[in-house]
């Protein structure tokens, strides 16, 4: 038990109880194809108290959508992927936001809401892509390609976001690039996602070499070798694949549009391309689909926990700040990306 799980259960009482898990019936409905019973009920004293606890705070839960089922369906107030995050953090009016997420996520809710106290659960939970760019990394791209726009992933940090024209995420990225005025267009970090948009697009995208350590770990021998052993599977891939990946897929979208794409089509049996929840949060929603696996974890994701999330609305200790200086600009980029995305209609 950690210091703070000690200290936690001197004001809560989480010790694992069948009965509350079954008083709390509803809510384990939707995660129940995934979470054991027996998990449950050691989950359920802490959901029951952080979504006490929130209420009190006059907070609302972020989650996306590689958040752990018993956060996704437990605790969360909004969920979705990096764009409808950003979007969310706009519209909620909350006063407290409770980013379960990681550390870039944050940040944007911040960068969105400075008046806002923003919290992350666990500060130590990074991203490889934001930390693969520094804004010295984003001069130098531009030094050597005078007069490229600049378009960074909102997987980056709030120095980058500053240093850059505008944002995109997974859901948006052609889109974004193709309505750049300039001929090259330069993307960053992730260099699967600008080789993937390259490949649709007609702009010429010069790209930094980060990477996702989830996605990179997929190859095209993998994908061609679970095929041959599960003939019809549905294989859908995440834009932060490699180009080779992508080829192999059946579709290929962002968090959100792997969600609809399942729903919408209901393969017997799906592999996601992606991070091992993704699968586990829409199970329960789409019982007549079979998760496939494998899948990659991501170590950064799964840094948030319940205990984590109680604690930070408890001491009201792991808030995000920003200096005014990369704020300003960096808002300007998310929002120039938000005021696109809406006129385009994503």
């Amino acid at each position: 038990m950690s210091d703070k799980g000690a200290l936690l259960r001197e004001h809560y009482d989480l010790a694992p109880s069948l009965d509350l898990a079954c008083e709390m019936q509803d809510t384990y409905d939707r995660m129940k194809r995934v979470v054991p019973l027996p998990d449950w009920a050691i989950h359920a004293p802490y959901v029951a108290a952080i979504n006490r606890l929130k209420r009190e705070r006059g907070a609302v839960i972020l989650a996306h959508n590689y958040m752990t089922p018993e956060i996704y369906h437990g605790i969360a107030d909004f969920v979705g992927d990096s764009l409808q995050l950003a979007v969310r953090a706009t519209e909620v009016e909350a006063e407290v936001i409770v980013q379960c997420g990681v550390h870039f996520m944050a940040e944007t809710s911040k960068i969105l809401n400075p008046a806002k106290t923003v919290l992350i659960p666990d500060t130590e939970a990074g991203c490889s892509l934001a930390s693969s760019i520094t804004a010295e990394g984003v001069a130098a791209m531009r030094a050597q390609y005078p007069g490229a726009p600049v378009v960074s992933y909102v997987n980056t940090t709030a120095e980058v976001k500053a240093a850059s024209d505008i944002c995109c995420t997974s859901a948006n990225a052609l889109q974004i690039v193709d309505a750049m005025e300039s001929d090259t267009v330069i993307m960053t970090p992730d260099q699967y996602l600008a080789q993937n948009v390259a490949n649709a697009s007609t702009k010429k995208v010069v790209f930094w070499p980060g990477s996702c350590i989830v996605h990179e770990l997929y190859t095209a021998e993998d994908i061609r070798a679970y095929r041959d052993g599960h003939p019809g599977v549905a294989i859908i891939a995440h834009p932060e694949c490699t180009p080779e990946v992508v080829a192999e897929a059946d579709f290929t979208g962002s968090t959100s549009g792997i969600l609809d794409w399942v729903a919408r089509n209901r393969p017997a049996e799906a592999m996601l391309v992606t991070e091992c929840s993704m699968a586990s949060n829409i199970a329960d929603a789409l019982p007549d689909v079979a998760f496939s696996k494998p899948c990659n974890i991501c170590p950064y994701m799964k840094k948030i926990t319940l205990e984590k999330v109680l604690w930070s609305l408890h001491s009201m200790t792991t808030s995000v700040e920003i200096d005014a200086a990369v704020a300003v600009p960096a808002r300007a980029a998310v929002q120039r990306m938000i005021d696109l995305s809406r006129r385009l209609g994503l």
